[in-house]
């Protein structure tokens, strides 16, 4: 069986929204005379006479009569073409029931053709999370084992306004002890704070090559731009990989580089080599593995050229329809012509989040501890960082503007470090727009 069988099927299992079935008050009946003549209008082919009055029955005070007008609005949307749209419609109905499988499922498909895999997974894993009869269960797994996307190409961007206390993660001390003198620093290299502009996007393609192989050329770049163009930081990226579906299973290895500006000047140029690994862990949980090895080099400090090394599981569950989490660790290691730029590292990471309505909320926090080779020049001892971040945010999909939603993020670090000028403070926000589904 196909897996564009799958999901028809496994729709056809699940019972149908109940809003048709309650006509004993006035009030329904009348919900029921506007949605046949809405099915009479998209029979006839007046599409937009059907789109209106199923926009009118989404704002009816009866749940289950919202909960219909939107499911057939996104069915209606689908066929029209306008995919985004009918995405944002099921989301906005998951919002208020998120327990409607058959909704989750229809999302589930519909990322699937636009391509977006990783949540197109995660919504089956929510609606596994919330239970499935049995026979409609083991459809769904078998749907997400040949669960791959079709999407010959894809793109993304992202703007946000950051406004942060401590832009170049400087040390906020006037001076720094060394083993010569007390050193003092110039402004430009103590903490400095600042209203940023963040843009980040993304272009990729999909070329298939045999059968469960496609090559992947990508390209992205991030920058956050300040008015004090001194710390403006911005890097773009191009890799090109294969994505290899075994079974149940995803594998994909990319090899290529990166180049980071700092200032507007040239900072670093790295090149790199990846893989990572996809595995379903049953029906409500994945594992996630990676490795990148990168060659990286430092324009203006040779003595910190070297390989990095870095290492990383990630679990991740659905916790209930509204609700789930993961937890990484990882570990890196950094060579340098200088071993007081040589340090090796291990950090755990947390992320919750929960919908409540129409908004969600998430959580993280990370724990690092980094430790040098060898002490540098300058410094009395070696470095030694214990990094603590916390961050908080949320999704307002009630606000949503052409299928973007507003998000707000805070974010917390503390960097404690033996060596001076690695020992910071930092807090930032974010506000911007992100998809609203």
């Amino acid at each position: 069986m196909t897996r564009t069988t799958l999901i028809p099927l496994t729709l056809a299992l699940l019972a149908p929204i109940p809003a048709l079935a309650q006509t004993t008050e006035q009030h329904q009946v009348s919900a029921v005379e506007l949605f046949a003549l809405a099915a009479r209008a998209e029979a006839g082919g007046q599409p937009g006479d059907a789109e209106t009055m199923y926009r009118a029955l989404a704002r009816d005070p009866d749940g289950e009569v919202r909960a219909e007008a939107r499911f057939r609005l996104g069915q209606l949307l689908e066929k029209l073409g306008r995919k985004r749209e009918a995405a944002t419609t099921y989301r906005a109905l998951l919002d208020e029931k998120p327990g409607a499988a058959r909704v989750r499922l229809e999302l589930a498909r519909l990322l699937t053709q636009m391509g977006d895999e990783g949540a197109a997974r995660r919504e089956l894993r929510q609606a596994q999370a919330g239970g499935l009869p049995p026979q409609v269960a083991q459809i769904v797994d078998q749907f997400a084992a040949a669960l791959r996307s079709r999407k010959p190409w894809g793109a993304s961007l992202e703007v946000a306004l950051v406004p942060d206390s401590n832009v170049n993660r400087a040390t906020d001390a006037a001076t720094l002890d060394t083993v010569l003198a007390p050193l003092q620093l110039s402004r430009d290299a103590r903490e400095q704070s600042g209203i940023g502009a963040r843009a980040a996007g993304q272009l990729y393609a999909r070329v298939p090559i045999a059968t469960n192989l496609s090559l992947v050329p990508r390209v992205s770049g991030q920058g956050d731009f300040y008015r004090q163009g001194r710390f403006n930081d911005v890097s773009a990226s191009g890799l090109v990989g294969l994505e290899w579906s075994l079974g149940r299973d995803r594998l994909r290895p990319s090899i290529g580089g990166t180049q980071r500006w700092y200032g507007g000047s040239p900072y670093a140029r790295t090149a790199t080599a990846a893989i990572d690994w996809q595995h379903p862990l049953g029906t409500k949980a994945q594992l996630t593995t990676s490795a990148t090895i990168a060659d990286t080099r430092y324009r203006g400090n040779a003595l910190q050229n070297g390989l990095l090394l870095n290492g990383a599981v990630a679990y991740e569950r659905a916790f209930s329809p509204r609700a789930g989490g993961s937890v990484t660790l990882s570990a890196t290691r950094q060579t340098a012509n200088d071993p007081g730029y040589a340090t090796a590292s291990g950090a755990a990471s947390l992320l919750g989040w929960h919908e409540f309505g129409r908004t969600t909320v998430y959580a993280t926090a990370g724990l690092r501890r980094l430790e040098g080779d060898a002490r540098l020049f300058l410094f009395p001892e070696r470095r030694k960082d214990w990094n603590v971040s916390l961050g908080a945010g949320a999704t307002f999909r009630r606000l949503q503007i052409h299928g973007f939603a507003p998000i707000v993020r805070l974010d917390w670090e503390r960097n404690n470090s033996t060596v001076g000028i690695y020992d910071f403070t930092r807090k930032a926000a974010t506000i911007g727009l992100t998809r609203a589904f």
